[in-house]
């Protein structure tokens, strides 16, 4: 009777039951070791620690991870369980099973892993931490609870001096809804590639051959050897002293995610005055704004905060802080192709005539910043992060000098750091400029002179309709390889690396359609200097659309 959850006990009650009875040897934390099975289990799951009668476990809800459903890759890196009709990640008891947490195992032999756990702001994440600590620490490792930290603070608990973990686990979903959570592995070499993932799930489905309980749980505060490394960066870049952003006013805007440690802990003890910024509070069900630099709302968020508070920046970070965006002092927004010009043109100030990688998606104006402002070579590559930092790591391999790897959702990522896309960083970077800058007498608007958008930008997404969506989407693009040869005016990019992009010399625009990473959608995006430009191109490419079976193309009319 004790198990029955309708008797509402304790868990202090649950526990001296437990133990009374011998079944329990020992607490660890908020972990219960049990002698007979060798498993593990966190108090919110404890009726699954010894397979208790069905009728006794029916009622609580869990995840199960192995469940094809509830699992994709994220971006190469990860695995992100999501609610459907039946589950909701908010608001099950036991997140993760002891088997489901093995996962965070990898692959590695060593005797001893010391593996760091840390989580963003979501609702579901310490269920989620506490269960992978849980299946680490059953299978022998060392296993460190870091609390609530971002993405990039992880990583660099791999290679910062005095942390030295083997490898790394972030719980989070970056800017996804917050009913959805995930797992983001780490080693030394940075986050693993889909293929290791895929590799870590079917070791995880075969299971191991015995738990070895010879682990152990502590804890690592992760986020003070992360902050002293950027406070560092700061003092030794302003060269100010300790107190180098004194008569600065900066806001920062976490937007409820786990970001606010940038405002408190890195430039309020430099001097900053951070009065004016929101929603610092780690609140995991995101009340004021999507904590992402990409949503419209979010950004007038921090640009509202920028002007009613005086500011001379404001910077908002997404939920994990892997991603930045920024303001300037008169509420212009710095994001997408504008961000990536600033930080092109802080990376050409330390390698002029280097190579910029991108996205695909970057605009015409971007590249001739880029080029004729810079005089750096743009790199126009693929969507998605994790291929445009692999593309600059491989561009460098091959000897050619690439400091920046960039994609327009604000994922920015440094040679000098890692290649990490870190939001705090790319922060710090700004910040730096901005402060060498005001001694001065100039602004970042400075380094942004020549730097024009786009008149007209419209994007659009289709669905694609067949179950085998990707070879659908192919056949989509090879149509319209065989459609542009007769449209006269429709120039093929020199490089097209993904999808198919066209210059329309006509209306000063382009278009560029391609498949999405992880879904079957086609996007389509479309920039014009032209007043009435952009449609015009969607006008030459309906018919096209049209006429594709494979496309769910009714927003057209």
């Amino acid at each position: 009777a004790a198990f029955r959850t309708e008797d509402r006990l304790s868990h202090r009650d649950i526990l001296g039951s437990l133990m009374g009875m011998g079944i329990v040897r020992e607490k660890v934390g908020d972990i219960l070791v049990s002698p007979e099975s060798a498993d593990l289990i966190v108090l919110d799951t404890v009726a699954e620690l010894f397979d208790l009668p069905a009728d006794l476990v029916a009622g609580l809800p869990h995840l199960e991870m192995m469940g094809s459903r509830q699992l994709y890759l994220e971006h190469h890196t990860g695995i992100l369980a999501y609610s459907d009709e039946q589950i909701d990640v908010n608001t099950t008891g036991g997140v993760l099973r002891v088997r489901g947490a093995r996962l965070a195992l990898m692959a590695m032999t060593a005797e001893e892993l010391r593996i760091a756990v840390g989580r963003d702001s979501r609702l579901s994440g310490p269920s989620l931490q506490r269960a992978v600590l849980t299946g680490l620490v059953a299978m022998g490792a060392v296993a460190a609870d870091c609390g609530m930290a971002s993405t990039p603070a992880m990583f660099m608990a791999t290679v910062l001096p005095g942390c030295d973990f083997d490898g790394a686990v972030m719980i989070t979903a970056s800017h996804l809804p917050q009913n959805r959570n995930g797992l983001k592995f780490f080693t030394r070499e940075g986050g693993l590639e889909s293929a290791d993932i895929k590799e870590l799930l079917r070791r995880a489905e075969a299971g191991p051959e015995a738990a070895r309980l010879h682990g152990r749980l502590t804890s690592f505060d992760i986020l003070t050897p992360y902050t002293a490394m950027l406070r560092q960066r700061i003092i030794t870049g302003v060269n100010g002293g300790e107190r180098p952003l004194a008569g600065l006013k900066i806001a920062v805007d976490a937007g409820n995610g786990a970001g606010g440690f940038y405002a408190t802990r890195v430039l309020a003890p430099l001097g900053a005055d951070i009065s004016a910024s929101v929603y610092l509070e780690p609140d995991g069900s995101f009340p004021n704004h999507v904590p992402n630099p990409e949503n419209k709302e979010a950004m007038e968020s921090i640009r509202r905060a920028v002007l009613t508070g005086g500011c001379d920046l404001g910077l908002i970070f997404d939920t994990d802080v892997d991603r930045a965006g920024a303001v300037e002092a008169d509420g212009t927004e710095l994001g997408r192709n504008r961000l990536i010009a600033l930080a092109a043109a802080i990376a050409a100030e330390q390698a002029p005539g280097s190579t910029i990688v991108t996205d695909s998606v970057t605009s015409d104006q971007l590249a001739d910043f880029i080029e004729k402002k810079l005089g750096c070579r743009h790199h126009r590559f693929k969507r998605g992060y994790k291929n445009v930092i692999n593309e600059a790591i491989r561009l460098n391999e091959a000897g050619e000098t690439c400091l920046l790897a960039m994609e327009t959702s604000g994922h920015g990522a440094l040679k000098e750091n890692y290649f990490l896309d870190d939001g705090a960083y790319l922060a710090t970077k700004i910040v730096i400029r901005y402060a060498q800058l005001r001694r001065q007498g100039r602004t970042l608007a400075d380094l942004l002179e020549g730097m024009r958008e786009p008149l007209e930008a419209r994007e659009l997404r289709f669905r694609l309709l067949p179950e085998d969506f990707k070879a659908a989407g192919a056949a989509v693009l090879a149509a319209l390889e065989r459609y542009a040869a007769s449209q006269p005016g429709w120039v093929p990019a020199p490089h097209n690396y993904e999808g198919l992009r066209y210059s329309v010399p006509a209306v000063k625009g382009w278009f560029l359609l391609r498949m999405s990473l992880h879904d079957p959608l086609m996007p389509l995006n479309i920039e014009s200097d032209c007043p009435g430009g952009a449609e015009e191109i969607l006008r030459e490419l309906a018919p096209f659309l049209k006429g594709q079976a494979a496309l769910d193309t009714a927003q057209l009319g």
